[in-house]
């Protein structure tokens, strides 16, 4: 293993939590007095913007953010916030459901000037600094026929998105993000630079695929690449009924592992392939991708399109990246409440829950999405990776919009995860809320977390890393 010190001592005692004193006036000019003009404050141009999440129900206001251009400066950063006593918050694609992606009185590490992207075609690899998004690596590598697993939403991150895990459209044909994760470089608590692999620290290496932000700040990733050009992709939107979504999922489980879909139980939007009695009407909207051959693509969607009676059906060949495109609605901020589970499956009543909620008026603003796993995702062994949930098959995640008040809009969501999750076994800590210390212990199984707590307590331990859905020490 190889490691850089960005400084030849790092402080001894730093508080895991900023003091009162953090959040005075004086402390910005603190930081524009250690970090220069790198450092961004309360009242200059772009500060408003640029503390903000993409969860809007986080308003916070950060003593200052900084925009780091590489792993030196987020070195020199961590530092700096360490001597001050500051929370340290990390930005990549801003999109952490919990709000973790901004702080209250604390220092903003925001990577979005970090966003190079190269790619191999002769050795199968693409690196990436830790700003990139989803939709930058992957326009990338699809100019040389490649792909590498991440999540359904361009603008997301991928630090973010690889450390928790990756769950995509990819996932059951080439498995999840970490499962293509060759390399990371990692700026720990200390200022140190590391390159961490399977050969240079096999157990750290465990614990960041899957396991967050706990451990250090996510500067490059090495990632593995798969052959993936033109997929049948797009959008089927089907009627909302019990027998609908029972046949989807099931249909989906069946599915050969080129074909990995999301279904959403959403209100139809009034687009031009949406016949116009059906604006606004609850349906299932499924969006599948074949990474295959395109004729037995055709084949393997078959069964879908003889469910019901297709409301739309813009399911046909594409680019892989056009499927961002497709889904760009979750790219504008918005005020939303997530609740989400593993499934072992979906039984009736389950599916009557979700069709009586989504035929109410409460249901008009809430989004249910339910992803069949399994394929090359579930075949990895469940204690490979801080990611231990292979071997659920379903998971469902209910995003509730916030037009009146959080409070209504969480229990909106909860009551219907209630309903639908009897048989609930555990959580993707990327598709967490801010919901408790109880919580993250659902995303890692007993041994999976005191594993994690191992690791943390050698890499991290005075969890300066603590804005996440936090292991302690």
């Amino acid at each position: 293993m190889t490691a850089t010190t960005a400084r030849s001592a790092a402080p001894s005692q730093a508080p895991a939590k900023a003091p009162a004193s953090a959040t005075r006036p004086e402390t910005a000019s603190i930081l524009r007095d250690a970090l220069g003009r790198d450092a961004i404050i309360p009242g200059d141009a772009g500060f408003e913007s640029g503390r903000m999440a993409h969860n809007l129900v986080y308003d916070r206001r950060p003593a200052a953010i900084v925009r780091p251009t590489g792993a030196l400066e987020v070195a020199r950063a961590v530092l700096t916030a360490r001597e001050l006593g500051l929370d340290i918050a990390v930005r990549g694609g801003g999109h952490s459901l919990a709000g973790l992606s901004t702080t209250d009185g604390g220092l903003l590490i925001d990577l979005s000037a970090m966003r190079d992207v190269e790619i191999d075609p002769v050795r199968w690899t693409g690196t990436a600094q830790g700003g990139a998004t989803a939709g930058e690596y992957t326009t990338a590598a699809a100019r040389h026929g490649f792909a590498t697993p991440f999540g359904d939403t361009g603008s997301v991150g991928i630090g973010g998105l690889t450390l928790g895990g990756g769950i995509g459209w990819l996932a059951r044909k080439h498995g999840m993000t970490i499962d293509s994760l060759l390399s990371i470089d990692l700026v720990t608590a200390d200022g140190e630079l590391r390159t961490v692999s399977e050969a240079s620290d096999p157990d750290l290496f465990w614990a960041i695929r899957g396991g967050g932000g706990n451990f250090g700040i996510a500067t490059r990733f090495k990632f593995r690449l798969h052959p993936v050009s033109m997929v049948l992709g797009g959008m089927l939107a089907l009627p909302l009924s019990e027998r609908v979504l029972l046949d989807v999922v099931d249909a989906s489980m069946a599915a050969p592992d080129e074909l990995t879909q999301i279904s959403m139980i959403m209100n139809l939007p009034p687009m031009p392939f949406v016949p116009a009695e059906f604006h606004g009407v609850p349906a299932v909207v499924m969006m599948p991708v074949y990474a295959g051959d395109l004729e037995a693509g055709q084949a393997a969607l078959a069964p879908f399109r003889s469910i019901a009676k297709p409301i739309a059906d813009m399911v046909g060949p594409m680019p892989y990246p056009a499927m961002y495109q497709l889904s760009a609605q979750a790219e504008a901020p918005s005020a939303e409440v997530i609740r989400s589970s593993f499934l072992s499956g979906l039984d009736l009543d389950a599916a009557e829950a979700l069709v009586d909620h989504h035929r109410s008026p409460e249901g008009r603003a809430t989004m249910t999405q339910l992803r069949v796993l399994g394929g090359a995702m579930g075949r990895v062994p469940a204690d490979a990776t801080a990611f231990a949930h292979r071997g659920s098959p379903v998971m469902a995640a209910v995003l509730a919009a916030v037009p009146t008040t959080r409070e209504e809009a969480e229990s909106r969501a909860q009551g219907l995860l209630d309903r639908i999750s009897g048989n609930a076994t555990g959580v993707y800590s990327n598709f967490l809320g801010e919901e408790g210390q109880a919580r993250v212990h659902d995303a890692y199984p007993r041994a999976t977390y005191e594993r994690l707590v191992a690791v943390k307590r050698r890499v991290d331990p005075e969890n300066v890393f603590h804005a996440n859905q936090n292991i302690k020490p």
